[in-house]
């Protein structure tokens, strides 16, 4: 079976169960925030109840539907964020949204109070569900504050909400309830101008915010935005609270605009929570990624299958290779696994504890840890044959750069005894001719001795011919001062029978391109002289297509068999190490072709 080891705190581990004792700690030690959220229910709901007994104690009219709205509001918030916190709570999300419905029902209790102390702290917190509301926007999805421009938010919705409304209270005289028990200097000027640059700053606070939270959802990943979708609710609601306060300040009508920004304010905690709802939701989705993983699959179809399923385009599947110690990717090259802080996560997939793959996906499906678990567990299996695809993809790479650098190593080989023949034996064969010739000199041209030194300098004379040979054959010199074109001339010029030769390449060619078409020409046309009683070949390079085409052919007898010498089969091996392939067409009495095809960018 598949498990996954999902990024981000761990959890609890459940006690065995073996005992009373464990059986008590498990209830009351383990998880000690239990009882506290269990309790919160019965206190939440009493809290908005007593919260508007006034009006309910009373019969009054003002029960109306701005009444229930309100209800609606706090309850949505302490009931979604109860849910949300017995499932993540190593996430202050489910805190935060607990603590707004609390905030929102707070003032209400607080100035119910007779007490002129009590009845003041419920006018000083008025606003701070809107601080705390902040905070949960700004901090969603992780539940902390990330960047600076996160915490210069909050300050400035803050400073009015709390401080500024301190320092109102400093200067209002209450007309009603029992008082103000901050008033130290009675002003109606001063508080009405603390009230105005309140509402200024926190307008122009709550339009920032809106624009951050919408241009955040805008450039958010498709995962991510999907999981932000609630910060388009609460952008939506700051900004009808920011046009309640404009209103209420001009002296407009609020009653219509209030319903509808409550309405939107008590939807955002409720579209939360159907987000972690559709988390779950979206397990049953697991079934179809089952069937589609049924039948054998292409390299790649179960990457897409399983992006499809986590609803994460830009998903990456990286597989464990023991021996390497390191993973690959589907191609079989080297991947490495992201770092903390690049928005990109890797959920590691095990199956009987044995590490198969990770998943690189998008930071925001922390937040949906059962889908990326359900869906680990159903691609296992093919996890684990995608890894093995992966192994022997990696191996067929390693091999190929094996025989790249045996081919890379034999040609620097071939250079260095090419030059050392060139600039040693050579020389020296050349300096020991004009010795020759002078002593030769020296003697009378009939002497016997002048005989015998001109047959030694003829016999160095053929001596240096065949070492020029043999260096040409190790190393073609001049392929590498004068380009593949003039080195195939050359080549056609000593050939024993008539070479029809067609070089169409414009510009040099990297060297292990030109290395393998100057041996493939060399060894066609030794094959053609020694095998193929032909009249006449024909040697054609060109440029198709991002690839060359190297291509002897002649009007020999034909029959050739590739796999019966180790000639054509190291130009095949020399061709498929640069990623070409070589084809050898030889029917009886049709004469032979051998056809290489070399990519070149």
């Amino acid at each position: 079976m598949a498990t996954a080891h999902l990024p981000g705190p761990a959890g609890h581990a459940p006690p065995d169960g073996n005992s009373v004792a464990q059986r008590r700690l498990a209830w009351a030690g383990a998880d000690p925030w239990r009882l506290i959220r269990r309790a919160l229910w019965p206190v939440g709901l009493v809290a908005g109840l007593v919260a508007v007994a006034p009006i309910l104690g009373a019969g009054s009219p003002d029960f109306d539907a701005s009444t229930v709205l309100y209800l609606v509001v706090g309850w949505s918030f302490i009931a979604s964020g109860l849910v949300g916190w017995a499932r993540r709570p190593e996430n202050r999300v489910g805190v935060l949204l607990v603590a707004v419905g609390f905030l929102w029902f707070a003032p209400e209790l607080l100035a119910q109070s007779t007490s002129p102390f009590v009845y003041t702290i419920s006018v000083l917190l008025w606003n701070a569900w809107a601080v705390v509301f902040t905070v949960l926007l700004v901090a969603f999805p992780f539940g902390r504050l990330v960047s600076s421009l996160d915490r210069l938010l909050v300050v400035f919705i803050l400073l009015p909400g709390i401080p500024m409304q301190a320092l109102w209270l400093l200067f209002l005289e209450m007309n009603e309830g029992p008082g103000n028990a901050f008033l130290v200097w009675p002003d109606a000027e001063v508080a009405a101008a603390v009230d105005n640059s309140q509402r200024v700053i926190a307008i122009a606070a709550f339009a920032v915010l809106a624009a951050v939270l919408v241009r955040r959802w805008l450039r958010a990943s498709p995962p991510l935005r999907r999981v932000l979708t609630p910060v388009l609710a609460g952008a939506g609601a700051v900004i009808l609270f920011a046009l309640v306060i404009l209103l209420d300040r001009i002296g407009g009508r609020t009653e219509l605009l209030d319903g509808i920004f409550r309405v939107v304010l008590a939807s955002v905690p409720i579209i939360f929570l159907v987000g972690l709802l559709r988390a779950r939701l979206a397990r049953l989705a697991v079934g179809d990624l089952l069937v589609q993983l049924q039948e054998p699959r292409p390299p790649g179809a179960l990457r897409d299958a399983l992006a499809r399923a986590l609803g994460d385009p830009s998903l990456t599947l990286a597989f464990w290779l023991p021996e390497f110690e390191g993973y690959v990717g589907v191609d079989g090259l080297p991947i490495s696994l992201p770092t903390e802080g690049s928005g990109r996560v890797a959920t590691i997939v095990e199956r009987g504890h044995r590490q198969v793959a990770a998943l690189v996906h998008d930071e925001s499906l922390r937040e949906e840890p059962e889908l990326v678990a359900a869906v680990c567990a159903a691609a296992g299996i093919a996890l684990e044959n995608e890894r093995l695809q992966a192994d022997l993809r990696a191996r067929l790479e390693e091999l190929r750069g094996s025989r790249a650098r045996i081919v890379e190593a034999g040609d620097a080989e071939r250079r260095r005894l090419e030059r050392n023949l060139h600039d040693g034996a050579q020389q020296r064969l050349i300096t020991l001719s004009v010795a020759l010739r002078l002593v030769a000199s020296r003697l009378q041209p009939d002497s016997e001795e002048a005989r015998l030194l001109e047959g030694a300098r003829a016999e160095l004379k053929e001596l240096y011919r065949e070492l020029r040979e043999l260096a040409h054959g190790i190393h073609p010199g001049v392929l590498s001062d004068h380009g593949l074109g003039v080195a195939l001339e050359t080549l056609a010029a000593r050939a024993p029978l008539r070479v029809e030769l067609s070089v169409d390449v414009d510009a040099r060619l990297p060297e292990p391109i030109e290395v393998a078409a100057y041996y493939l020409v060399s060894e066609g046309l030794t094959n053609v002289a020694k095998y193929a009683q032909a009249s006449a070949a024909s040697v054609e390079v060109s440029r198709t297509n991002g690839e060359i085409v190297v291509q002897v052919a002649d009007d020999g007898v034909g029959g050739a068999d590739p796999g019966s010498g180790s000639g054509l089969r190291g130009l095949a091996d020399r061709v498929e190490t640069l990623g070409g392939r070589l084809r050898v067409r030889s029917p009886a009495g049709g004469g032979t072709s051998v056809r290489a095809e070399i990519p070149c960018a």
